[in-house]
């Protein structure tokens, strides 16, 4: 089958790389013409032989949409376009109607797989219409994991249901690692665990909580004993503030990851307003020490440095 794929970053370089070894053409577009094979979305479109398929992998949010809005001018009834990147489900309504308007197909699909897929295979999960999804299969069955791990496909629903299922597994990757990331530092908190490396890595094992998360946990160890090289900032690229939002939507309790995304906020933040609010009112109320900004110990007395107890 022949694919058009446009955004050659490290996900869809290494998408191009495992399609093309199952047999497939890949001509890619990309803006960095040293990875690209054509020079823009129109020779990408031109070098294609209809009814084209097209695969975009590039930011979500504008750069998706624009790419999106591109391509209706360029293609044909007939073709078809495939989201693979992280965009909301809303978004793909929108496209589905943009190019269904002109007898494009459409189908969102979320991507799982990082930097390793080249070598393990992708989780994929589609939306769109059964003859669109027949359509691409043999993509899917490229991308995806081969032999016992076979079921990394999934046709989700109609479109929108790709992204929406994987907004959810993002949501749920929020939670996994934030708890790995606490079990972490109880262990290396505590003097009676002499081998954290070691008592992580006998997890990944026969026990409950064993996952490729964890495995990635232990290598970043045996990398990097103690993280030293690493700073705690953790950014976030959307998809868990979209879980939670969809979350409250259908009023479903999701504690676990709400509370993973609001720790990756607190990551950020130099000093905290809200804990440093909590020490004043501490100081005020109760006459605790506090430390100021030198991280010196101050209001010792029992009262506040400022009241007239304290003495000015």
């Amino acid at each position: 089958m022949q694919l058009g794929l446009i955004g050659l970053g490290k996900m869809g370089a290494n998408m191009r790389t495992r399609i093309t070894a199952g047999g497939h053409q890949v001509v890619g577009y990309d803006p960095r013409p040293e990875v690209s094979d054509v020079a823009s979305l129109a020779d990408l479109v031109g070098a294609l032989e209809a009814p084209r398929a097209v695969w975009v992998m590039v930011p979500s949010g504008d750069p998706t949409r624009s790419t999106v809005a591109e391509l209706a001018e360029l293609l044909a009834p007939g073709d078809i376009v495939v989201d693979g990147g992280n965009s909301r489900y809303t978004d793909d309504i929108e496209h589905s109607k943009v190019l269904g308007a002109k007898g494009i197909g459409y189908i969102d699909c979320g991507v799982s797989g990082g930097v390793w897929g080249l070598e393990n295979g992708y989780g994929l999960m589609a939306g769109g219409s059964d003859a669109d999804i027949a359509r691409l299969m043999p993509i899917f069955d490229a991308l995806r994991p081969e032999g016992e791990r076979a079921d990394g496909f999934v046709h989700s629903g109609p479109v929108g249901a790709g992204h929406y299922a994987k907004m959810v597994h993002n949501g749920i990757e929020y939670g996994l690692m934030h708890a790995y990331g606490e079990g972490y530092e109880l262990l290396a908190a505590e003097p009676l665990i002499t081998d954290v490396e070691g008592t992580l890595r006998a997890w990944t094992h026969g026990t409950v909580i064993r996952s490729w998360l964890l495995d990635l946990l232990v290598r970043a160890l045996q990398e990097d004993p103690g993280l030293a090289g690493i700073s705690d900032y953790t950014t976030d690229s959307g998809e868990g503030r979209w879980t939670v939002e969809e979350a409250i939507r259908h009023s479903v309790p999701a504690n676990v990851i709400s509370a993973a995304l609001f720790a990756r906020f607190a990551s950020r933040q130099d000093g905290s307003p809200a804990l440093k609010a909590v020490s004043a009112l501490r100081n005020q109320f109760g006459g605790h020490s506090v430390r100021n900004t030198a991280g010196e110990a101050v209001g010792e007395s029992g009262a506040p440095p400022s009241s007239p107890v304290a003495g000015t």
